[in-house]
């Protein structure tokens, strides 16, 4: 059982504000902490395209520059795939995402390569402006939008910007479009199993802008832990306590979190009794 290697909990309490913080430009795709899940990422490419991969006319060139970013970061492609933004994807753990700017100014998603989705699909959203893409996310509607495109203005090529998301799941699986599968087995599972049997899944999150293109380049690398070895560390049970009860109900409303909460509770109760 590995150390995670992300534990935002740490810091308090999820929020609706981006918290985006600078990092340097190498490190954003390695070291790749999850590739050893690229084997079940690349079958699942070829297995299920049309639901993991998209991409709009006219963003043929930005998703060039963006292979190449990838495949100098990380190295060759990974097999033979029609696409470049494929190769590219074949190449790291992390989900690709493209959004360049149309004629009325707004930023809408171009192009992905979405293998670790959480609760949302790629040909929902594809052609979608930031409104579009947020729409579900409780109070995102006016401020965070706007936030977000500000920044996505603002970005220069060169930064690297990155963000952390996180939440809990009864079970291993990336490809999670929907969380209806979770809150069912939630429902039957028994709260004296619930330290083994539930997972701490982390949504590490950057943005970027490509010189040339100018688009703007997401990324999105799901980490999955047992809930056991995330509270393992000194403080850590207490400072997940901290972060789960405080957050915003409308959020924890919107995350599912109640479906879990009285597991979660016998979890924290059985890490802290040494269960």
């Amino acid at each position: 059982m590995r150390a995670p290697p992300y534990l935002p909990f740490l810091n308090g309490p999820l929020s609706l504000a981006p918290g985006l913080r600078p990092i340097a430009p190498e490190a954003w795709l390695c070291p790749d902490t999850e590739a050893h899940a690229l084997g079940e990422k690349r079958a699942l490419m070829r297995d299920r395209r049309g639901e993991v991969y998209g991409a709009r006319e006219g963003s043929e060139l930005a998703v060039l520059e963006l292979a190449a970013a990838v495949h100098e970061a990380t190295g060759p492609a990974v097999g033979a795939w029609p696409s470049a933004l494929e190769g590219a994807a074949s190449a790291v753990s992390d989900d690709l995402c493209l959004l360049m700017k149309d004629g009325e100014g707004l930023w809408r998603l171009e192009a992905g390569s979405l293998c670790a989705p959480t609760f949302w699909r790629l040909s929902e959203k594809l052609g979608e402006p930031l409104g579009g893409l947020h729409g579900p996310v409780p109070g995102a509607h006016p401020g965070m939008v706007g936030r977000i495109h500000r920044m996505f203005d603002a970005l220069r090529p060169g930064q690297v910007l990155e963000r952390f998301n996180w939440t809990v799941q009864p079970g291993t699986e990336r490809f999670a479009p929907s969380q209806a599968p979770f809150k069912a087995r939630a429902v039957g599972m028994d709260e004296s199993g619930a330290l083994d049997g539930l997972w701490l899944r982390v949504e590490r999150q950057t943005i970027s802008k490509m010189p040339k293109s100018g688009a703007v380049v997401f990324t999105i690398r799901v980490a999955i832990d047992p809930l056991r070895a995330a509270l393992a560390g000194p403080g850590h049970a207490a400072a997940f306590a901290a972060a789960w009860e405080g957050i915003d109900p409308v959020l924890a409303d919107y995350k599912g979190w109640p479906h879990y909460q009285r597991l979660v509770r016998a979890a924290l109760a059985q890490a802290r009794g040494g269960g």
